[in-house]
């Protein structure tokens, strides 16, 4: 059986053990919610009030020029290519998951309306993130003229949505909820070959394991930064588009960010070249300016070192949670085959939601989502072994002990 030792000297040897140091980690607490929201960077302080304090405080207007503000979007942008498979010039940082979900489905059924002009349908899978089948069922409704939205109940009925001639397939990379990954160049692969485009959704996966979106020969991506690039609470979201699409497609919310000439003013708009007319308003300069320090961390990691950690530490976990939890009603949701899973476990036990409060109020931090799973991200920059090893003693105790029991670990917050 595996012992805390035996924890203390994997992590002597991790290659990314340094990385550590760099965030801020409360005492005491084992942060197993990375997957939501990731650490603060320790740098992510002194920028906000450079700023704040000099950059909006002393330069005011004069830093849309002498600070970089405008360029933000494009220059995060291609900081962050990398990390998805991109090449410069294709990525923006900018607007909310959501608001580049809607630009992204609206360019691609854009596109096939020219080329394909009889496919309507967009594909989704049922247990995708919420506000995705919420974008993509509201455009629908939006266009009209036979767009509907057509749900997987499975994987594996994949195939036979293909088979029905779509316009658009849209995934998650990697499941909010059950942690369950796609392979991401083979889906590609067979929704072209069923002559519909693919857009992903990278939000549970980019920064968690390597992605290569133009090996993929991929159409358009979407993500956020607030999880595994700890970009901060509510933090700017990315839109890439491969550059073959980068000059058509509607930009179906038009802003003057996105105009050709954008302080010509003019009344009509002239999309920028490239992938700059998926820009919309005026954009939040200090949200994307804290992006920085999380995707600055984020570049000089290596992805294969992280994503091999990453399934180290899921494997333990799973490995302690069987030993140490063995006599409870806890299932696992998540699939065990490494080619399968992101970076985030998900177990379900029927009192899920107060099982994960009580691991709170212990220190061990992790989340509830609906109907009964708790989830447990892994984070390989600032996680240790020890931390999953510390974790699971806790849960083993609050499922021995039933301490999820007590009326306080039962009372629902707003967020879960």
């Amino acid at each position: 059986m595996t012992s805390r030792e035996d924890c203390d000297r994997r992590d002597a040897q991790d290659a990314l053990a340094a990385f550590r140091d760099e965030f801020v980690l409360p005492e005491g607490v084992v942060y197993l919610d990375g997957n939501s929201l990731g650490a603060r960077p320790r740098a992510a302080a002194a920028r906000a009030a450079q700023v704040v304090e000099e950059e909006w405080g002393q330069d005011l207007i004069g830093s849309w020029n002498t600070a970089g503000w405008w360029e933000l979007p494009g220059r995060l942008g291609d900081r962050l290519a990398p990390l998805i498979g991109g090449a410069p010039g294709t990525t923006l940082v900018t607007d909310t998951t959501t608001g580049n979900l809607f630009k992204a489905l609206a360019a691609a059924l854009s596109i096939q309306a020219e080329r394909a002009p009889g496919r309507r349908v967009i594909v989704s899978e049922r247990d995708n993130f919420p506000t995705d089948l919420y974008v993509a069922a509201g455009l629908a409704e939006l266009l009209g003229r036979g767009h509907e939205l057509r749900l997987l109940d499975s994987p594996d009925a994949l195939d036979a949505a293909l088979a029905d001639g779509p316009a658009v397939v849209t995934l998650s990379h990697v499941n909010y909820r059950t942690g369950a990954l796609w392979d991401l160049a083979d889906v590609t692969a067979r929704v072209h070959a069923a002559g519909a485009l693919v857009v992903w959704d990278l939000a549970h996966s980019v920064g968690a394991l390597p992605i290569d979106l133009t090996g993929a020969d991929a159409d358009l991506a979407v993500g956020c930064t607030y999880k595994y690039l700890n970009g901060g609470p509510g933090s700017p979201a990315f839109l890439w588009v491969h550059p073959r699409h980068a000059g058509s497609g509607t930009s179906a919310l038009p802003g003057w960010w996105g105009h050709a000439r954008p302080f010509a003013m003019e009344p009509t708009f002239e999309p920028a070249t490239g992938v700059a007319r998926f820009l919309a308003g005026t954009q939040p300069v200090v949200s994307l300016a804290l992006v920085e320090c999380g995707l600055e961390i984020a570049a000089r990691a290596d992805l294969a070192a992280v994503r091999a950690k990453s399934l180290a530490l899921g494997d333990l976990f799973l490995d302690l949670v069987e030993q140490r939890c063995g006599d409870h009603p806890l299932r696992l949701v998540t699939p065990r085959e490494h080619d399968r899973r992101g970076s985030h476990l998900t177990l379900a036990h029927p009192d899920a939601y107060a099982v994960v409060q009580a691991l709170i109020a212990r220190g061990v931090v992790g989340d509830y989502r609906e109907p009964d799973c708790m989830r447990f991200g892994l984070t390989p920059l600032y996680l240790r072994f020890v931390d999953v090893w510390d974790a699971v003693d806790v849960l083993a105790d609050v499922l021995d002990s039933r301490a999820y029991a007590e009326p306080r670990f039962r009372e629902r917050s707003t967020v879960t």
